[in-house]
């Protein structure tokens, strides 16, 4: 008795839904259909090809619509199971595609970045959230691939910052003087996940980092 009560609740929502839908359900076609056979003229009643044509269209759209209402709902189970395993992430370390980097107001910060090719050497120009520049460094003889640069949290005057979060750009050259290009990441350690949004957002002190946007998590 229980699952037959289920299953017509769970009829009777997805005919609401899809009236809501398309503005009309298999009951709406139904009554408008037996409402024609009704009241068609005797003398030329109407062609049993074209009716037949308007059930296979009516079938036709309520597949299309069973189809759409099982596409989202598996869409929705696979991004409950994204969040559940973000949420796993927490107290890892994440390396993500950005230029943040976080200074918890003491200890030195690695700024990490890729490099296409080897560099004679690179600039690196650290800013606040508005844009003024903190900190410009050069660093030279950087090896092609994964390279990072230490920040102390000081500025250009040797001044202790306050904690927070900064963004960073790196101009790495080469012998010739030639570009190289470069690709920065935002690193740290995970230390919580805002659900809050369509796509989880892994926090890393006042940064936060999208998981789609994640390379690698490590412990």
């Amino acid at each position: 008795m229980v699952s037959t009560v289920t299953a017509t609740t769970d009829s009777a929502a997805a005919q609401a839904a899809m009236k809501a839908s398309y503005g009309m359900n298999k009951d709406d076609f139904m009554k408008l259909f037996i409402a024609q056979l009704q009241y068609q003229d005797p003398l030329k009643p109407q062609d049993a090809t074209a009716m037949l044509d308007q059930l296979s269209q009516l079938s036709l759209v309520e597949q299309s619509y069973n189809n759409s209402t099982a596409m989202n709902n598996m869409l929705a189970a696979q991004n409950n199971s994204i969040s559940l395993s973000a949420v796993s992430f927490i107290g890892g370390s994440v390396k993500a595609t950005g230029n943040t980097a976080t200074f918890n107001g003491t200890d030195a910060t690695d700024l990490k970045f890729d490099l296409e090719g080897i560099a004679a050497s690179a600039r690196i120009t650290i800013t606040d959230s508005i844009g003024h520049i903190i900190k410009i460094a050069t660093v030279e003889d950087l090896k092609s691939g994964d390279n990072s640069y230490s920040w102390d949290g000081r500025d250009n005057s040797n001044n202790l910052v306050s904690a927070g979060s900064y963004n960073f750009a790196v101009s790495a050259s080469n012998l010739n003087g030639g570009p190289v290009t470069s690709t920065t990441y935002t690193t740290g350690r995970i230390d919580g996940v805002d659900l809050s949004g369509s796509i989880p957002l892994l926090t890393i002190g006042t940064t936060s980092v999208p998981l789609n946007n994640v390379i690698s998590v490590g412990v």
